[in-house]
């Protein structure tokens, strides 16, 4: 069996990598040329140097792969240049299923995420089946992400055997990037995080997310969506998780909502002049307005997704941080 990966130099692609060896997969990597290829070190795989902005490359890279994960993404809170953001994660995203539908692939696992579906945001979890429009996508990659998703589903009518899994807030060890949750552990590390904002998260720990990605392929049913995710927990007590970890302080300051958000303002303004990342990315601000909490029975029920301690995967985050170079030496 063969397996097709993209988006797997990154944080989740490169974890459903590894599971797909330990089950004995034949794995095939959809590469950029000239990316940052840490997290695929040591691995045994077959490397395909391309991208997703041309179909025709993809039907030839997919050809006699029995499954496509398709997990690449564009993830950033803020870009000069929104319109890159919706050509990989849009254009791209049709262009490599309309690649497996023609290379005949026999499952396809996308991987959305949990920005595209409803939430009512006053900590009562959403979940597949909660009401949403396009209207709710705060930021240019949670809009971009929706319109993906409904492109993926566009697919299912033209006979794309599809599974759509909406992946929460993984973390773990090889978060090269690191994404913005990963930012936080560092930056908290280093301790540049001395208050915080009354907002919630649903962690996963990211080997697990990675296995669920493998477990839709086994038994996800065609055309319906599983939450990937674990534990539902506020800002507060996550730095309260990561004191315990590594004995410095958590953040007691908690800040107000409202002038935050008028400083994310001023800082997207003078981004847009400078071009520099913003200090306060606006999007991540906005987004922190609601608790972004899931549940996600429906996998765990018919996919069987484990439900692992979050500390554990908080505590391999920690060392894996620690021993490459995120934090300073003491």
């Amino acid at each position: 069996m063969k397996a097709f990966v993209t988006g797997a130099t990154g944080f989740i692609g490169a974890s459903i990598a590894r599971e797909l060896l330990k089950d004995g997969w034949l794995v095939r990597l959809l590469v950029r040329p000239g990316s940052d290829r840490r997290n695929l070190k040591g691995l045994d795989v077959e490397l395909h140097e391309g991208d997703l902005s041309e179909r025709e490359p993809l039907v030839m890279a997919l050809t006699g792969c029995d499954a496509l994960f398709h997990a690449a993404a564009d993830y950033r809170l803020w870009t000069r240049t929104p319109q890159a953001m919706y050509d990989v994660n849009v254009t791209g995203t049709r262009n490599i299923l309309s690649a497996a539908l023609a290379a005949g692939v026999g499952k396809v696992v996308y991987t959305s995420s949990v920005g595209t579906l409803g939430n009512p945001g006053d900590g009562t979890p959403g979940n597949e089946e909660t009401p949403v429009g396009f209207d709710d996508m705060v930021g240019d990659y949670k809009k971009s992400k929706f319109l993906a998703e409904r492109a993926a589903e566009s697919y299912l009518d033209k006979g794309l055997p599809l599974v759509i899994v909406n992946p929460s807030t993984p973390v773990g060890p090889m978060d090269v990037k690191p994404t913005p949750t990963g930012k936080i552990i560092v930056d908290f590390l280093n301790g540049k995080m001395p208050a915080y904002l009354d907002t919630g998260l649903n962690l996963i720990d990211v080997e697990v997310c990675a296995r669920g990605h493998l477990l839709a392929a086994q038994k996800g049913r065609i055309g319906q969506k599983y939450i990937l995710g674990n534990r539902n927990l506020t800002l507060a007590e996550i730095f309260e998780m990561l004191s315990a970890i590594t004995g410095l302080k958590a953040p007691r300051v908690k800040l107000p909502y409202y002038p935050i958000l008028m400083a994310a303002y001023a800082n997207h303004a003078i981004s847009a002049v400078t071009g520099r990342e913003p200090l306060i990315p606006l999007a991540g601000v906005q987004m922190a307005k609601k608790f972004m909490f899931f549940d996600s029975g429906k996998a765990t029920a018919e996919l069987g997704l484990p439900q692992t301690p979050v500390e554990d995967a908080l505590e391999r985050a920690v060392r894996w941080f620690k021993d490459n170079g995120y934090v300073p030496s003491p």
